[in-house]
C-alpha cells in the first residue's frame, strides 16, 4: 500500500461552496444502508488512512505482527459497517471517528475470542507490513503519545498524498524535472539567491522560478483542501480541520 493517490468510486455531486460528496460524506449520509458508492468510498478511506491507525496500536506496545492483526480486524469491523449503525458528534470528521472508535476496539480486544485468527473471513485491506513497521522504527520515541503520533501521521499522510498528486500532475505536463527541483520549496521559504540556483537548473530565471513556485504552492493548498474534504461530513469543517492538523505538525 503506497501513499499515491487513487481514484474512488465515489460520486462527486458537487454541494455549496464547491464541496464534494465523495469518501466520508457519503458513507455517512448511507450508514443505515450498504449502497454500492457509500461502501466503495468506506473502502477507499480504508485503504488510503491505515498506518496512522497500525502506528496507534504499535505505540500502545502491541507487537509488529499482533498490530497488524488488530488494524486488519478494525478494519474489518469498519468494512462491515456496524461501527457506523448509531451517530454520534465524532462522525463529523473520519480522523475523530477512526480514532474514537479505535479507542473502544481495542479496550473490548481482550472480550473478543481469539481462538480463530483474527479477521477471518472478513473484508480485508491489503497494506505492506514490511512497509508499515520500517516506517514505525523511523518513529519520535516513546515520549510521544501515541495520540499524537495518530495525528501526526494522518497529517503527514495527507501531504505525502499531496505531494505525490503534484508529482503525477507535474509529469502529465512534461515538467518532472522541474517538479523535483521546486518542490523542496512547498515547505520553506528559501532566500532570493536560492531561487536563482534553483531555476538556473531547470533553464528558468530566478523572477520565472518565484512565479513556479507561488503557482506550485498555490496548487498544493488546492490539492490539500481537497484531500481533506474527503475526511469530513460538512465543508465548514474543512478549515477547522486544516488549523487542527497543521498544529499537530509543529507540535
Amino acid at each position: 500500500m503506497t501513499t499515491a493517490s487513487t481514484s474512488s468510486d465515489a460520486s462527486h455531486d458537487a454541494l455549496p461552496h464547491g464541496f464534494a460528496t465523495t469518501h466520508w460524506s457519503v458513507v455517512l449520509s448511507a450508514h443505515a444502508s450498504d449502497t454500492p458508492t457509500a461502501s466503495a468510498a468506506l473502502n477507499q478511506l480504508c485503504r488510503d488512512y491505515w498506518y496512522p491507525l497500525y502506528a496507534y496500536i504499535r505505540r500502545q506496545g502491541v507487537r509488529a505482527e499482533d498490530a497488524e492483526d488488530l488494524t486488519q480486524e478494525f478494519l474489518a469491523d469498519l468494512l462491515r459497517r456496524e461501527s457506523l449503525q448509531t451517530v454520534s458528534p465524532e462522525k463529523g470528521r473520519f480522523r475523530s471517528f477512526l480514532l474514537v472508535a479505535l479507542k473502544r476496539f481495542l479496550i473490548n480486544a481482550h472480550h473478543r475470542s481469539h481462538a480463530a485468527k483474527r479477521g477471518a473471513g472478513a473484508a480485508h485491506v491489503p497494506f505492506d507490513t514490511e512497509l508499515a513497521e520500517s516506517r514505525y522504527q523511523t518513529e519520535p520515541g516513546p515520549d510521544a503519545s501515541a495520540e499524537s503520533l495518530f495525528e501526526r501521521r494522518w497529517a503527514l499522510l495527507l501531504v505525502e498524498r499531496v505531494v505525490q498528486r503534484l508529482k503525477a500532475e507535474a509529469a502529465d505536463r512534461g515538467k518532472s524535472a522541474e517538479f523535483e527541483t521546486l518542490k523542496t520549496f512547498l515547505t520553506a521559504e528559501a532566500p532570493g539567491t536560492r531561487y536563482a540556483d534553483a531555476g538556473a537548473t531547470i533553464g528558468l530565471t530566478e523572477s520565472t522560478t518565484r512565479v513556479a513556485v507561488h503557482r506550485l504552492r498555490r496548487r498544493f493548498r488546492e490539492l490539500f483542501r481537497e484531500e481533506i474534504s474527503h475526511t469530513v461530513d460538512r465543508p465548514e469543517d474543512i478549515d477547522d480541520e486544516i488549523r487542527h492538523l497543521l498544529a499537530s505538525l509543529s507540535g
